[in-house]
């Protein structure tokens, strides 16, 4: 069994934000994929289970991303070299997509949650880069990864998302 999170906030008021990105690419791989979402009141995520994959999006916002990887790596019995992470990445140019088998969360917190709660870091993660220094620096960081894609970023979004769902897949098969 694998287990698949793509890490965002709820809410429609942060759709198609930067920090949304993990649960953008899961949205782009369900409808590629045909799949579609559940919900499961008793853990803290909306759910899919597709043969010997589940896919989470984490309802407890970004920041407290690891309780409900947590909950289903325990529910599942999920073994942490099964776990991928989907996430964004504004210190990553934009669209550049990074796929590591484990590493260090960085300044990302939705990592640091799932860090704290698996009490490793030993689980694969891509990071979607949502970059953009030109407009970070004028917004600041918080207000950045809360921002929705410029027009010219929304327009290759397909094509990063179609290079995530790629992975998704490499990852799945091994």
């Amino acid at each position: 069994m694998k287990l698949v999170v793509g890490l965002g906030n709820p809410g429609n008021e942060y759709n198609f934000t930067r920090h949304n990105s993990g649960f953008l690419a899961l949205d782009y791989y369900f409808k590629t994929h045909k799949l579609s979402w559940n919900e499961n009141p008793k853990l803290s995520a909306i759910y899919a289970k597709d043969g010997d994959a589940i896919f989470i999006k984490p309802q407890d916002f970004y920041n407290l991303s690891g309780k409900a990887v947590s909950e289903y790596m325990r529910y599942y019995k999920i073994s942490v070299s099964d776990i991928l992470v989907i996430c964004d990445n504004f210190d990553l140019e934009f669209s550049k997509v990074r796929f590591r088998s484990s590493g260090l969360a960085g300044g990302n917190n939705g990592l640091k949650s799932v860090d704290q709660y698996l009490k490793t870091s030993d689980y694969a993660r891509i990071r979607i880069g949502t970059g953009n220094d030109e407009l970070r620096r004028k917004m600041g960081d918080t207000d950045f990864v809360l921002s929705r894609f410029t027009q010219e970023e929304k327009e290759k979004l397909p094509e990063i998302l179609n290079e995530v769902s790629e992975k998704i897949d490499d990852f799945l098969e091994r």
